[in-house]
């Protein structure tokens, strides 16, 4: 092998980054697109491999959780969970975005008080159907949504049902606005809710502030800010110092950082789980099927996940007593 193939060998080595694995709950400031928070996350851990569970607005704030290296393999579980998010919404017009970066299309000089708002919510709560925006990332006949609006074509997306389990007035600070938290499910669009009240009350509205505050199961008390995540970084090494990337160096260099992750296993709290033995380990880590031990062991699931020594192991289904692994973790 020549020097320069090892040279470039060597080069690629260094930019594949660390394998570590967890889940970063980031807070998302505005005005920073998901993929970029990403991006930025994955630079600052120098991650392997990283990924987030739903798309948040660059216009809004709040909850993104990212998964490093293994931890990607639970985003769709987290992507399902409950979300809540606490939005003002203000009166008077409509926009093309249904939020404060469109066009206003509509206008009206009702305000609604109070009591009218009240009375509305309860049509919004459980399943119905929601029509999202005409800029969403919503694919209309293979194409994005907001491709085409922007393009000037005259977008028509088919309504869905979405499941709302709360809706409630939290304060109203003037006749123009009023401030919302909701409580929802998978593929709901706050800036239709928005929008739809706004018809329904006649008034118009759209979107002028959102945050999004937990994504199930994290919550709140997770939430790691972009100012703690830089001020935890390590500093480059010095020329004296040198560069070592061994993965022992990096991870005792790294170790501030590490620790504002949440163990991978955490996504999948909603599933059934099951502590193995280190024989029945080496099984499934090899791919194989165990049969489950213990009283409490559960007989049939149709995901379920085991752990090993408190550690995340795989996720599989469970028939007849016996485990059988579909997606297994190394870390």
């Amino acid at each position: 092998m020549t020097a320069t193939v090892t040279t470039e060998m060597t080069r690629q080595r260094k930019k594949k980054g660390r394998p570590v694995s967890g889940w970063l709950i980031f807070d998302k400031p505005k005005g920073m697109g998901s993929t970029e928070a990403v991006s930025k996350i994955k630079w600052l851990f120098k991650a392997e491999k990283a990924g987030h569970a739903g798309t948040l607005d660059p216009l809004a704030s709040g909850m993104l959780p990212i998964a490093l290296g293994e931890a990607t393999k639970t985003v769709p579980y987290v992507m399902d969970g409950t979300k809540i998010y606490r939005f003002e919404v203000t009166w008077g017009a409509e926009r093309s975005t249904d939020d404060l970066e469109g066009e206003v299309t509509l206008t009206s000089d009702l305000r609604p008080d109070e009591a009218a708002i009240k009375a509305l919510l309860p049509k919004y709560v459980g399943v119905i159907q929601q029509t999202p925006p005409k800029f969403s990332a919503i694919k209309i006949a293979g194409e994005r949504a907001y491709d085409l609006a922007r393009g000037g074509e005259e977008v028509e997306i088919p309504s869905r049902e979405v499941e709302i389990g709360r809706l409630e007035l939290i304060e109203q600070a003037d006749a123009a606005t009023a401030i919302f938290e909701v409580e929802c499910g998978k593929g709901t669009y706050v800036r239709s809710l928005a929008r739809d009240m706004g018809r329904d009350l006649g008034c118009y509205g759209h979107i002028s502030d959102l945050r999004r505050i937990e994504v199930a199961p994290f919550d709140e008390s997770d939430f790691v800010t972009l100012a703690e995540l830089e001020a935890a970084h390590p500093p480059v090494p010095t020329e004296e110092e040198g560069e070592d990337r061994s993965y022992e160096r990096l991870a005792e260099r790294f170790s501030v950082m590490d620790a504002f992750l949440i163990d991978t296993g955490a996504a999948l709290e909603s599933l059934p789980q099951v502590a193995v033995s280190d024989d029945q380990a080496h099984r499934i880590r090899m791919g194989n099927p165990v049969i489950l031990r213990g009283r409490d062991a559960p007989v049939e699931a149709d995901e379920a996940c085991v752990t090993a020594k408190g550690k995340l192991l795989a996720i599989g289904f469970i028939e007849k007593g016996q485990f059988q692994p579909k997606r297994v973790f190394t870390a």
